[in-house]
């Protein structure tokens, strides 16, 4: 890291990880990109290691971040059509939830790899014992193998000369990891929510025009300095309780109006 700026962070998006990095690595025309990469994803079979271990081994300026990548080799039993496998000296890996696509941004969006969540177990199942060590696993769609089907329905084949993942561990906070849309698409949300906010508060006075005449009165008026009080309005109390998945952001008793 001597020779990077402060402040560097190797956080690539999904589509990054699938478009550029994972795709040159399948291509393995560009031997001097390849070099590059290895210093941020190398080459590695997790499954020789625990996942604790796994940051001492991860690309040299990925070092002191908190997610990890890695390219993940086929295993042999893979290649002869068996099952991968994804057991460690101290306990295994297990995939949760259904497979999921990677797509592509812009106005002509389309999956261009699957992506699968694993979560790692210590001991052996079935008694194992669930950990916070989580991995995303990759891996680009075959575009010749898309291409020629393009009279029919897509069927998409994945690619298994190698794969890519990202080690990290779970956490609590909010913008750790975060790989949300660009902030042109959460402006668009907020203001779709706005919106919808908007029109049932019209919705409520129209139906108890008695409760709008009693939230537009002078008497409920702010002219006793009491902005603060969000219960008042509804717009108010909406945007106090916007947050990620419609959960307050606060608890209204930790609140300190006055």
């Amino acid at each position: 890291m001597e020779d990077m700026p402060p402040g560097f962070r190797f956080f690539p998006t999904e589509e990054e990880l699938v478009s550029f990095y994972l795709h040159y690595k399948l291509e393995g025309r560009r031997n001097d990109l390849d070099r590059i990469m290895g210093r941020v994803i190398p080459v590695v079979d997790i499954y020789d290691h625990n996942p604790w271990d796994l940051p001492q081994i991860s690309g040299d300026l990925c070092q002191g971040d908190h997610e990890w990548f890695f390219f993940i080799p086929r295993q042999e039993r893979e290649a002869r059509g068996g099952r991968p496998n994804r057991l460690t000296t101290s306990g295994y890996w297990k995939a949760t939830g259904s497979p999921g696509h990677v797509y592509s941004s812009g106005k002509n969006s389309r999956i261009i790899g699957g992506k699968r969540t694993m979560v790692y177990y210590e001991g052996r199942a079935p008694h194992g014992r669930k950990t916070e060590w989580k991995m995303n696993e990759y891996k680009a769609i075959d575009a010749e193998a898309a291409s020629s089907n393009s009279s029919n329905p897509p069927v998409f084949t994945l690619r298994q000369e190698f794969s890519l993942c990202r080690v990290y561990m779970k956490t609590k906070c909010l913008r750790a990891f975060d790989r949300r849309p660009s902030a042109v698409l959460i402006g668009r949300e907020a203001a779709s929510g706005r919106a919808h906010g908007d029109e049932a508060a019209k919705t409520s006075r129209h139906q108890n025009p008695q409760m709008a005449d009693r939230t537009s009165s002078p008497e409920s008026s702010s002219s006793s300095g009491d902005h603060g009080n969000p219960s008042q309005t509804g717009e108010s109390s909406s945007n106090w309780e916007m947050g990620v998945d419609n959960q307050p952001l606060w608890e209204w008793e930790q609140l300190n109006w006055f």
